[in-house]
C-alpha cells in the first residue's frame, strides 16, 4: 500500500512540472526526487542479503535466478549501497540507530571475509563469506570493485568520525578497512595498475587499467592511500597513457575530450561518467589532461544527441523521452549499451537518472516520461527496473545493485552535494588529488 501511495504521489508531483520549471529547490520537485530515492534505497535496505547486510548482486521480482546466485553479494554494488544508506540517514528514511546497526553488520562482515593483498573479490556468497569466482581466472582480488567500495568507506568514516563512541567505532573500522588495501601490490612492479590478482592464477587476467572508463577512482584512491600508495607516475603513465588519454574525437560535433576505452570513434556507456564520480566531484575538477566537468557533461550530451537523432527509429527515443545507455540487462542477456552499441532499443533508467547533476532538465524529463507513459511497466518495489525496450515490448521486472545505487547517490549530489562533500573533504583525498596535479575550484 505504501509503495502504491509513493508511486501515485510521484506521478502527481512530476506531471505538473514543466521542463522549464525544473528547480531542485522547488518543493514539489524535491519531494518527487526524494520519493524516487526512498523507493530505490529499499534495494539496499529491505532487499539486502540478511547475513552480511550488503547488496545482493541482483534481485529478480520474477524469482528466477542463475544457479546458486540469489544470495551472492557484489562488492562494488555494496559500496554504492553503503553510500545509499548514508543518503537514507541524511533524508530520515531510517533512524540513526538502524543505520548504525546496519553499518556494524556490514563492515564487520567485510572485515571477516578473505581478501587478496587487502582487495576484495568481485563477488562473495553472503551466507558463507566465501568468494565466488566472477570468471575462471577471476577468483581473487578485484581492484576496481574494491575501489568502488573504498570510495564508500571513506564517506562512511567522514560521516561518523566526530560522532559518539559507537559512531566513532564505525568510523575507525571503515578507516582500518580502507588502509588495509595494498594498492601498490597491484602494479605488479610496473607503472600501471592491474585490475585482478588471483592466488591460483596470479596475474593471468593481465588487464591493465587505463583511461578513460569507469575506473578513474581506482587511481585517485591508490594515490591517496596513507599506507600503500602508488607514485604519481603510475597515474600519468598508466591511467593517462603518458598523455594519450587526451582526445580530439567528436561525436555529433561534441568533443569527448578524453580517449574512451572503446573502438576508435566510439563513445562509451554512461556508467563511465557515474561510478567514479559518486564521491569524486567533477564540477570544477581538472588536471593537465582535461576538465572533468566538461568530460562528463559532454559525454551526457552525446547520449542526448543520439536519442534525438534516433538513427534506427526506435520507439520512445528523444531528449524529452527515453534516453541514456549503459551496462545493464538487455534483450540478449547483459550488454554494455552505448550510442554505437544499441541493437534492440534497450534503455537503462539509471543512465539518465544518475546523470541528473550533468543534465537536470533532461533527466527530469526522462523520469516524467516513464511515469506518464510506462509507470506500471518500469516502476516497482525497488524503484525503476533495470532496463526496458518499447521497441521490443520488453519490460523485465529485474534489478541490479550497480545500477540502483548510482541513482540514489547522484540525485542526492544534485540536491546538495552531500556525498561529494564527504568524500572530497577527506584529508587524504585532498592530498592524493594534489599529488596527481588535480585542482578543484570547489574544495
Amino acid at each position: 500500500m505504501r509503495l502504491h501511495f509513493i508511486y501515485l504521489l510521484a506521478i502527481g508531483l512530476i506531471s505538473g512540472c514543466k521542463s522549464s520549471d525544473i528547480n531542485k529547490h522547488d518543493k514539489a520537485t524535491e519531494d518527487f526526487l526524494t520519493n524516487i530515492q526512498q523507493q530505490t534505497f529499499q534495494y539496499f535496505w529491505e532487499g539486502a542479503e540478511p547475513n552480511s547486510g550488503l547488496a545482493r548482486e541482483r534481485i529478480h521480482i520474477d524469482g528466477v535466478y542463475p544457479e546458486n546466485d540469489q544470495n551472492v553479494i557484489t562488492i562494488g554494488g555494496s559500496g554504492f549501497g553503503l553510500m545509499s544508506i548514508l543518503v537514507g540517514l541524511h533524508n530520515d528514511f531510517i533512524s540513526k540507530e538502524e543505520g548504525l546497526q546496519r553499518f556494524h553488520k556490514a563492515l564487520h562482515f567485510l572485515d571477516s571475509i578473505p581478501r587478496f593483498q587487502g582487495a576484495w573479490s568481485h563477488w562473495y556468497h553472503g551466507d558463507t563469506g566465501k568468494p565466488k569466482a566472477f570468471s575462471t581466472r577471476d577468483d581473487g582480488g578485484d581492484l576496481v570493485e574494491t575501489a568502488f567500495l573504498a570510495q564508500s568507506l571513506i564517506t562512511v568514516r567522514e560521516f561518523y568520525k566526530d560522532g559518539n563512541a559507537q559512531e566513532q567505532e564505525i568510523a575507525k573500522l571503515a578507516d582500518t578497512l580502507w588502509r588495509g588495501i595494498n594498492w601498490d601490490f597491484y602494479r605488479n612492479g610496473k607503472d600501471v595498475l592491474f585490475w585482478h590478482w588471483s592466488p591460483n592464477h596470479g596475474w593471468g587476467m593481465n588487464h591493465a587499467i587505463q583511461g578513460f572508463d569507469e575506473c578513474m577512482i581506482t587511481y585517485i584512491l591508490a594515490a591517496s592511500s596513507p599506507t600503500h600508495p602508488i607514485p604519481a607516475s603510475t597515474y600519468h603513465n598508466g591511467w593517462a597513457r603518458a598523455g594519450g588519454i587526451k582526445s580530439d574525437n567528436k561525436k555529433y560535433e561534441i568533443p569527448t575530450l578524453v580517449k574512451h576505452n572503446a573502438k576508435p570513434g566510439e563513445v562509451g556507456p554512461l556508467f563511465w561518467s557515474h561510478y567514479s564520480f559518486l564521491g569524486l566531484n567533477p564540477f570544477g575538477l581538472q588536471d593537465q589532461y582535461a576538465n572533468y566537468e566538461d568530460v562528463v557533461k559532454n559525454h551526457t550530451q552525446i547520449h542526448l544527441a543520439y536519442a534525438q537523432a534516433n538513427p534506427k527509429n526506435f520507439k520512445g527515443y528523444g531528449a524529452d523521452k527515453g534516453w541514456g545507455w549503459t551496462a545493464s540487462y538487455s534483450t540478449n542477456g547483459y550488454n554494455s549499451h552505448h550510442p554505437d552499441n544499441d541493437p534492440t532499443g534497450v534503455i537503462s533508467p539509471t543512465a539518465a537518472i544518475s546523470s541528473i547533476p550533468y543534465a537536470p532538465q533532461e533527466s527530469m524529463n526522462f523520469m516524467k516520461y516513464l511515469m506518464d507513459n510506462l509507470a506500471d511497466k518500469t516502476w516497482g518495489k525497488y524503484g525503476f527496473y533495470d532496463a526496458y525496450s518499447e521497441t521490443e515490448n520488453w519490460f523485465p521486472q529485474r534489478y541490479l545493485a550497480i545500477d540502483q545505487g548510482p541513482m540514489v547517490v547522484m540525485i542526492q549530489n544534485y540536491k546538495n552535494n552531500f556525498i561529494w562533500d564527504l568524500f572530497m573533504n577527506a584529508p587524504e583525498v585532498k592530498d592524493g588529488l594534489a599529488k596527481l596535479g588535480f585542482k578543484s575550484t570547489k574544495y
